[in-house]
């Protein structure tokens, strides 16, 4: 249902409030450059510091700019079962084609905790969704056997896999049946990942390199693995470069440098450092991205 290439979108701000003027020259840029689909309101969106309305208007805006064009899944995760069940039903109201849900962080569920979660989102919603497995932000793991019970389950249709662990990757490949989508979380293993099996990648670079990083999956996909190497060698040197700071800080910077957006971002994350964005600079300056 989720294949290609999927841009992790950021949020752009601009006096405290939404930028939506911005947002919609966003997922336009992203719809020309050919994406697969667009996720609004995950990790680089800045979710966590998104107020319940501004989340739900991101995801309509997003719906009502994609017009049909690409797919939207909406970021709909909290480590509240209840709050993520309304966010998901309200993306789902919204017109999205789909949700992802980040594994509850701070409260560390049990293996078993992290199946009724997701099972009650399902239950609730009807809607397809996709789990993301983060331990660096979650704080836990959801293991290759619990996602083998996740893929079990009616309108779980994927993973967004941001362990960073190949062996774990292949364990997930290996366990789940054959059409549910591993998609890469993190953008300097999206080919690696896609040589074990994987369906694409939710990416962040691709909010820079949008048509760059779609030609990465597209060109492994149709088999010429060439092309596709080059491609990730290319890009390295800029996917390394914006996750310099916490994301998304380098990559708001990135597109504030590019003139796409404001370069504002919301406390508790603080502007990147002017060393960082030098660095951002010379890389864009080199890929010809600026």
């Amino acid at each position: 249902m989720f294949e290609g290439l999927f841009t992790a979108l950021v949020t752009p701000f601009r006096g405290g409030a939404l930028d939506e003027p911005a947002l919609r020259e966003l997922v336009e840029r992203q719809v020309a450059a050919g994406v697969d689909g667009i996720v609004p309101c995950g990790s680089t969106g800045e979710s966590a510091t998104l107020a319940p309305e501004e989340h739900c208007r991101v995801v309509e805006i997003a719906v009502e700019a994609a017009r049909g064009r690409v797919q939207v899944v909406a970021g709909t995760g909290s480590n509240n079962t209840r709050e993520a069940i309304d966010l998901t039903e309200r993306a789902k109201r919204a017109g999205a084609d789909g949700a992802l849900l980040i594994s509850p962080y701070y409260n560390k569920p049990t293996q078993d905790g992290i199946v009724a979660h997701y099972a009650a989102v399902a239950r609730a919603t009807s809607f397809p969704l996709l789990v993301y497995n983060i331990p660096g932000r979650t704080a836990s793991n959801i293991a290759p056997s619990t996602m083998a019970r996740l893929a079990d389950l009616e309108h779980v249709v994927g993973v967004k896999e941001s362990s960073g662990d190949l062996v774990q990757v292949s364990q997930v490949i290996a366990r789940c049946p054959e059409e549910f989508a591993v998609l890469s979380g993190d953008d300097a293993l999206a080919l690696p990942l896609l040589a074990l099996g994987g369906r694409g990648a939710i990416s962040t670079t691709s909010n820079v390199a949008p048509a760059e990083m779609g030609e990465l999956v597209r060109a492994f996909r149709r088999g010429d693995l060439a092309r596709a190497r080059a491609l990730h060698y290319r890009l390295l040197p800029l996917m390394d470069a914006l996750f310099c700071e916490t994301n998304p800080i380098p990559v708001k910077a990135a597109l504030a440098l590019q003139g796409l957006i404001g370069d504002e971002i919301r406390l508790p994350l603080t502007p990147v450092t002017d060393p960082n964005r030098e660095r951002l600079r010379v890389v864009l300056k080199e890929l010809a991205l600026l």
